[in-house]
């Protein structure tokens, strides 16, 4: 439990230091008018309060990411917390901080147009179709995640709750952002955060015996420790509450609604932060509640036992019946209230692509049904290949995002090691994955790291003569 609690520490203050290190390095300025104001459209440009725009953006990068990628991911063991606290700090939080100013910066923009205005014609294109791709998977993703909780608690046929999350979705993406959900996220937010905050109570004073980070337990402990190396399937399995790419595509959605640059950091840093945080919480109580990490592995190894199925037996056991019906209300909001924009980012993306208004509702209707429509067919897909696939083309999206911060860095200021390191990082992550993943190329494992290592170093030599002809 020590461990537990000097992560949430660490995460708490690196709020308070590195996020003012990297405020300062953007450059936020109060006194610069924001999109938000000259671009106030009543729909998708609509200045809200901090609070609002907070929570938004917390429930909009959470889903189930934090929570089931951390159970997930505690079947490594203690090592998930150095993920958890090192990622989310000094790659997830500088990731998701770029993305929000960076489209500040550049009129609201979608994160496809922000790359490509760095990175190039070719890249943006490319961009604008892999982001509207992902999008769609997470909302897939998150319709069948929360349907199937929803089963778990109500027995209604899992079709029906699809369908009833659909039709939700359809109208959170059509209506201005104001008008519902501007109006419904922060009782959702108070219900996700009394299930962290119920967890973590419970597990402190439940006698839980969490994992500590000492020298015996700094080691792949997964059950199959061959197949599942720490590196790379670790950074990949336990994105959100680490690093995620899927954010940058919401945190352009919250740079429509924030009146005031310095407020960035609250937002884009203080949400990642926020969100590593829960995730510490679902892998500290995942390692602990079935007796220890290789019995977790066997609890989730059984038929019909997922993280799902961990959720709502931790939840029922630890919280009686009204705090855990209150825990789960939180934990299918998360999802929801990601896939919901999700959808929406989706069609702010497009529009952007091909300079479509969107001030009619009729005009975003004619971009929406075709996604709804792909996304339905996308259902009938068995979720676990959906989620591996989502997983990898998420991360390979934060590496475009980091890649492109690193340029703004060294354009604008000159200072940009604390971006391109864990661009670099990040690159050896994906690359690496594609490579010895059973969905990639299934290659040896000492081949799979040499390339991917390589793939990352070409793309940090290539960056750096970037830089270098730029100067010159």
């Amino acid at each position: 439990m020590i461990t537990f609690f000097i992560c949430v520490t660490i995460l708490v203050t690196a709020y308070f230091v590195y996020g003012t290190f990297v405020e300062k390095q953007f450059g936020a300025d109060s006194k610069r008018q924001t999109p938000a104001i000259t671009k106030n459209d009543g729909v998708d440009f609509v200045p809200l309060s901090n609070g609002k725009i907070f929570l938004i953006q917390f429930l909009n990068i959470a889903g189930l990411g934090p929570i089931f990628g951390a159970i997930a991911g505690a079947l490594w063991g203690p090592v998930a917390f150095i993920w958890i606290v090192v990622g989310c700090i000094f790659i997830g939080s500088v990731h998701d901080y770029f993305s929000g100013m960076l489209s500040i910066r550049h009129g609201g923009a979608s994160i496809p147009e922000v790359v490509g205005k760095y990175l190039g014609v070719g890249v943006k294109n490319f961009m604008r179709v892999f982001a509207v791709g992902l999008l769609i998977l997470v909302g897939v993703v998150f319709v069948k995640g929360p349907a199937a909780i929803l089963h778990g608690i109500t027995g209604v046929e899992v079709s029906y709750l699809v369908a009833g999350i659909f039709i939700y979705y359809l109208l959170a993406t059509l209506i201005p952002i104001d008008k519902l959900i501007g109006k419904i996220y922060p009782a959702f937010g108070i219900s996700l955060l009394i299930m962290a905050v119920g967890i973590t109570i419970t597990m402190v004073f439940g006698g839980f015996d969490v994992p500590e980070l000492v020298p015996a337990n700094i080691r792949n402990m997964h059950a199959e420790p061959g197949k599942f190396p720490i590196f790379p399937l670790l950074f990949i399995t336990i994105a959100c509450g680490a690093v995620s790419g899927f954010h940058s595509t919401q945190s352009p959605m919250m740079a429509r609604c924030l009146p005031n640059e310095k407020d960035g950091k609250k937002i884009f840093f203080g949400a990642m932060i926020t969100e590593g945080i829960v995730a510490l919480i679902w892998a500290a109580i995942a390692m602990s509640f079935f007796g220890g990490v290789e019995e977790l592995g066997v609890s989730l190894s059984e038929p019909g036992h997922n993280a799902a199925w961990a959720v709502n037996e931790i939840c029922n056991s630890l919280l009686g019946k009204v705090g855990g019906f209150l825990a789960l209300v939180g934990v299918v909001a998360a999802p929801i209230t990601s896939g919901d924009t999700a959808f929406r980012s989706a069609r702010l993306t497009i529009a952007d692509s091909f300079n479509l208004s969107q001030e009619k509702i009729v005009q975003r209707f004619y971009i929406t049904l075709p996604m709804f429509a792909i996304a339905l067919l996308l259902t009938q897909i068995d979720f676990s290949v959906v989620w591996r696939y989502f997983g990898w083309a998420n991360q390979t999206l934060s590496v475009f995002v980091l890649w492109t911060a690193a340029i703004y860095m060294k354009q604008t200021s000159g200072k940009f090691w604390f971006v391109a390191i864990p661009a670099t990082f990040m690159t050896s992550v994906v690359s690496t994955y594609i490579l010895i993943a059973p969905e990639g190329f299934e290659l040896g494992k000492d081949l799979s790291y040499l390339l991917g290592i390589s793939v990352a170093l070409l793309f940090l030599s290539l960056f750096l003569f970037k830089v270098k002809t730029k100067e010159g």
